[in-house]
């Protein structure tokens, strides 16, 4: 009787046992196949194994080595499944972290703060740290509060002031091919141009600022002619009119990414004009984000300097 009872118990653990190991030999296959779609699904830390509490996050190159761990035997089947089952994100029931967007979309998801609390910013991003991976963390639309609540789970952060971007810088890697150029029609434009200038170069990119040279004065414009033709990428940021995308464009064969602004008179209607006005550029090198999108602009670009 009593070997009855146990029967159906060590036939469960055999079929959860046959099961972990049909999962691992799929890996292995893939593995040894070079398969990139699996990759893509994947993430982790390294080839070490993680510790409760802990999330699997990473870049394609750390997958690769953790599979190889997996594959050499330095990982264990059982252990590489358990760490398998926390993708793809974290549930923190107010917010659902993506923690393999860098492996899917080359950087990591980004916080959006406004009508975000204090609170849930900072779990967010110690969820982030969690992971225990490398890769650099935005904040955008923060403030003053949302920066001392992140400052205590993240001592490293920093706050830029005129656009509101928080960031925790955690790797200076370069992945961009060339220099991104965000250029301003006017000091009133500033913010969101910083907002893309920091979005750019925490996506890994090298990006330099020339600001207020907008058409009132083309001189301005026109002293920075090396600059602008060096660029592989242009950010042109102008409210007003929006006509200084056009005019930038004109100079330069490389892409210029256009970001109209809410600044000017009545008649602006709120960036509309602007908008209106890039969206029918007749320099055919324009592309065009939403008003005072500072951040679609450097994200864009970093995604075309990468290419």
């Amino acid at each position: 009787m009593e070997l009855r009872c146990r029967e159906p118990v060590r036939v469960a653990q055999l079929r959860a046992n046959v099961s972990r190991f049909e999962t691992a030999q799929r890996f292995l296959r893939e593995v040894e196949d070079g398969s990139l779609a699996r990759l893509r699904m994947l993430e982790s830390e390294g080839a070490g194994l993680a510790g409760p509490g802990r999330i699997l996050q990473m870049n394609e190159r750390e997958v690769r080595k953790f599979l190889e761990a997996v594959k050499t035997g330095a990982v264990k089947i059982d252990a590489a499944v358990e760490r398998l089952r926390q993708l793809p994100y974290e549930d923190l029931g107010f917010a659902k972290i993506d923690h393999h967007r860098s492996i899917r979309q080359g950087f990591p998801e980004v916080i959006f703060a406004r009508k975000k609390t204090p609170k849930q910013v900072k779990e967010i991003v110690r969820g982030m740290l969690r992971a225990k991976a490398s890769h650099n963390i935005l904040i955008t639309h923060g403030d003053r509060k949302i920066f001392a609540a992140v400052k205590t789970v993240a001592k490293t952060a920093q706050f830029h002031e005129l656009s509101g971007a928080i960031t925790v810088e955690r790797s200076r890697a370069v992945h961009g091919k060339g220099l991104i150029l965000v250029v301003t029609a006017g000091t009133s434009d500033i913010p969101v141009a910083e907002e893309a200038l920091v979005t750019a170069r925490m996506m890994g990119h090298h990006a330099e600022a020339i600001y207020d040279v907008g058409v009132a004065g083309l001189h301005r414009l026109l002293e920075h002619r090396k600059q602008l033709t060096e660029a592989r990428v242009i950010i042109c940021v102008a409210g007003m009119e929006g006509a200084l995308p056009s005019v930038v464009a004109g100079l330069v064969a490389a892409p210029v990414v256009a970001v109209p602004t809410s600044t000017g008179y009545g008649s602006s209607f709120g960036g509309l004009t602007a908008l209106l006005a890039m969206l029918n550029s007749c320099s055919s090198n324009v592309s065009v984000v939403n008003i005072d999108n500072g951040f679609g602009a450097g994200c864009v670009a970093g995604v075309i300097n990468r290419l």
